[in-house]
């Protein structure tokens, strides 16, 4: 997601990610890797669980799960990555941004 985005910006959405760690690894993490959007420490899994990310002990911690949320608060797609993996390509992300904003009339 890093290398699109611009055009996930340019389709009006915000990627946020979320992860386990505590606040400080988390912005050490940020820093280091110099992502551009924004990111936001769950070491307590309220987060996660809210959408439903699983946490496999076995798979050293949480399984990626990506969820598009409206600006209604609707959740409008959701993929739960069996591993490490699964985590879709963007093309089909923008795409269906594209049809929402279409929907609602956003350019």
């Amino acid at each position: 997601m890093r290398q699109d985005y611009p055009q996930f910006q340019a389709r009006h959405a915000e990627i946020l990610a979320i992860g386990p760690d505590s606040p400080e690894a988390f912005q050490r993490f940020w820093r280091e890797r110099d992502l551009p959007f924004p990111g936001l420490p769950d070491p307590e899994h309220q987060v996660a669980s809210v959408y439903g990310q699983e946490s496999k002990v076995l798979r050293l911690g949480r399984l990626p799960a990506l969820v598009l949320v409206d600006c209604a608060g609707i959740i409008r797609y959701v993929h739960y990555g069996g591993s490490m993996r699964d985590i879709p390509p963007n093309e089909p992300l923008l795409a269906l941004l594209d049809q929402l904003n279409a929907e609602e009339g956003v350019k």
